[in-house]
């Protein structure tokens, strides 16, 4: 496909989500009115604190995790004191990939807050249909963005250092630890099939921070590692077992005097 062609299909993806997100409003504004949203966010948000900090905990506790944001964290060092982040930087402005609608579009479709509102979505839809399912998924999402946006926002402050075109507080990039995030909650959820394209989604945002110049590479390494522990972990903590549209959950009982365990397959009709 040539540059203009996958531009032009960039542009279709954005276009359609924005149209699917325009249908999804209405039912969320349906769900308001009955009050069944609102109701269970407000449940929801009660328990978010605690949750987030026993998500966090988890998440930064691990070992494995704690040596993957390590590593990260030595490769993005490693990359801005020597001149491979200038370098890159430097070859993006000479070869810009990204102009106009794509650049917005992308700016906008890898902003943490268009994360959040099409998770907020996902959530009221679900909770509208009782769906409890989907709901737990979307309030997984959920946490697991904010999770990712406290560490984000903290670095941020802490570091404060300038990007390739003057702005503050650069590492890590937000944008792509949210979209890394996203795509890392999909894949655990899903598997390859939806985790797949939504890392290839994450990498085109990626890339897009560094060829507008509003990061350098090392702050988008460090973010995409920081979504992706922060994504699969919270999302493996809180995943439930579906097959074939029913609910795996664990049983146990008595057989004849005698404990037993097994499985059970549960569905909301």
């Amino acid at each position: 496909m040539g540059k203009n062609g996958w531009k032009e299909s960039l542009r279709g993806v954005i276009l359609s989500s924005l149209i699917l997100s325009a249908g999804f409003a209405a039912d969320v504004n349906e769900s308001f009115k009955k009050g069944d949203c609102l109701e269970a966010a407000m449940t929801d948000i009660g328990k978010w604190p605690n949750r987030i900090f026993e998500d966090s905990k988890s998440t930064f506790l691990r070992m494995d995790n704690i040596a993957a944001l390590m590593l990260a964290g030595g490769a993005s060092i490693a990359m801005h004191n020597t001149d491979a982040d200038k370098n890159i930087a430097e070859n993006m402005e000479r070869h810009r990939t990204f102009n106009g609608f794509a650049d917005e579009g992308l700016n906008i479709f890898g902003g943490p807050g268009i994360h959040f509102a099409a998770t907020g979505i996902w959530y009221a839809i679900s909770a509208n249909k009782g769906d409890e399912f989907n709901k737990d998924r979307a309030w997984t999402m959920m946490t697991a963005l904010a999770t990712t946006g406290i560490v984000t926002i903290s670095l941020k402050a802490i570091v404060n250092n300038k990007a390739p075109n003057g702005s503050s507080m650069a590492w890590p990039s937000g944008h792509t630890a949210s979209s890394f995030t996203v795509a890392s909650v999909l894949d655990e959820f899903y598997g390859p099939k939806i985790g797949i394209p939504a890392y290839g989604l994450a990498s085109v945002v990626a890339w897009r921070m560094m060829d507008t110049g509003d990061h350098w590479a090392s702050d988008v390494v460090f973010g995409g590692v920081l979504g992706w522990v922060v994504g699969h972990t919270i999302a493996g903590k809180h995943k439930q077992m579906e097959v074939a549209g029913f609910q795996v959950m664990p049983l146990t009982a008595s057989i004849d005097g005698s404990p037993a365990s097994g499985i059970m397959f549960t569905k909301l009709f």
